[in-house]
C-alpha cells in the first residue's frame, strides 16, 4: 500500500519538474537568471534541508540565512524559493523515511490523505482565524508536549510508546488531528513539531513522526511550488542550487537520523518542539506589542 502513496508522489513530481525545467530552460535562453551566489545557495541549501531532515525545518533558517550571508533574494521572492526549492529535498525526505522506518500502512496513508484534505479544505477557515490566538494556543500546546516528554524520559510519569499504527479511536483522532496541522500548515504554521507532539500522545515511537511528516509535506509542497513557477514569482537560479544541495543535506541527515537510538532521538524531538514552542511564543508576543504601538 505504501507504493500507492509513492506513485501518486512520482506523479506530483513528475508535473513539478516539467513546469520547473521548462520555466528555467526559458528563463535561462533568455539571459535573465538572477545573479545569485552559487556557493551560498549551495551551502544554505545544504545547512537548511539538514536541519529539516532533523525536524527543525528549514523555512525560518533560509529566510535568516539569506540575509546574514547576502544571497542576493528579494524578500518578495522568499515565498516561492521556499515552496519551489525545498520540494525536491522534502520529497527525498519522505521517500527516504517511509523506506527506512516502519508504520503500518493504514495509519500512514490516512494521515497522509488528511494533511492533504486538511490543506485544501480548511485552509480558507484557518485564514480566518486570528494568527495571534493560533500562535498562542500551539505555542503554549507544545510546551506543555515537551515538558510533558521530559518528565516521561525521567520516569517521573509514564506516556508515549512504541506503536507503529493506530486503531480505533487512536486512528480517528490521528487524522482529524493531521487534517488540522495540513490546514494549519497552508496558514504557515509548521507542521512537524505539532506533527510530533500528536504521534507521542497516541503512543507511536517518535520515529514514526519522520515519515508521516515528511510524507504530509512531499503530498501538499509540489502543488503549491507549481502555482508559483506559473507566475515566475521565485529566483530560478537559487531554486534550482538549493533544491540539489538540499538533497544532498537530506541523504545526510537522513542516515544520521535513522540509526540515532532511541533514548537520543527522543531527546532531539523534545528540543525540536521546544524550540518551535519558543519560536511560536516569541513571534506572537513580538506581533501583539506591534500591534498595541499603532
Amino acid at each position: 500500500m505504501v507504493n500507492i502513496i509513492r506513485v501518486v508522489w512520482a506523479v506530483l513530481m513528475s508535473v513539478y519538474g516539467y513546469f520547473f525545467i521548462k520555466d528555467y530552460r526559458q528563463v535561462s535562453a533568455a539571459g535573465e537568471l538572477e545573479d545569485v551566489s552559487v556557493g551560498k545557495a549551495g551551502f544554505i541549501g545544504f545547512l537548511t534541508n539538514f536541519l529539516d531532515t532533523l525536524g527543525i525545518g528549514s523555512f525560518a533558517p533560509t529566510v535568516a540565512l539569506n540575509k546574514f550571508m547576502k544571497m542576493g533574494v528579494r524578500d518578495k521572492e522568499l515565498p516561492g524559493l521556499l515552496n519551489v526549492a525545498d520540494t525536491l529535498p522534502v520529497m527525498v525526505e519522505a521517500v527516504i523515511f517511509t523506506t527506512v522506518i516502519e508504520v503500518e500502512p493504514i495509519t500512514l496513508i490516512s494521515m497522509l490523505a488528511a494533511a492533504a484534505l486538511g490543506s485544501y479544505l480548511g485552509a480558507g477557515v484557518i485564514a480566518k482565524m486570528d494568527e495571534l490566538k493560533v500562535q498562542k494556543v500551539m505555542g503554549l500546546a507544545l510546551l506543555i508536549t515537551a515538558i510533558v516528554m521530559v518528565f516521561k524520559q525521567l520516569g517521573l510519569i509514564q506516556g508515549g510508546g512504541d506503536a507503529i499504527g493506530l486503531t480505533g479511536i487512536r486512528l480517528v483522532i490521528g487524522v482529524v488531528g493531521n487534517f488540522i496541522l495540513g490546514a494549519l500548515m497552508s496558514a504557515g504554521i509548521g507542521l512537524y513539531a505539532p506533527c510530533m507532539a500528536l504521534v507521542y500522545f497516541l503512543g507511536m515511537s517518535p520515529q514514526v513522526a519522520f515519515p508521516i511528516m515528511m510524507g504530509s509535506c512531499a503530498t501538499l509542497m509540489p502543488v503549491g511550488s507549481v502555482k508559483f513557477i506559473k507566475e515566475g514569482a521565485y529566483p530560478r537560479k537559487a531554486a534550482l542550487i538549493i533544491a540539489l544541495s538540499g538533497a544532498v543535506g537530506v541523504y545526510i541527515a537522513a542516515t544520521f537520523v535513522s540509526n540515532l537510538p532511541m533514548n537520543i532521538l527522543t531527546w532531539l524531538v523534545i528540543a525540536v518542539i521546544f524550540y518551535t514552542s519558543a519560536s511560536m511564543l516569541m513571534a506572537a508576543n513580538k506581533a501583539s506589542k506591534s500591534v498595541e504601538t499603532k
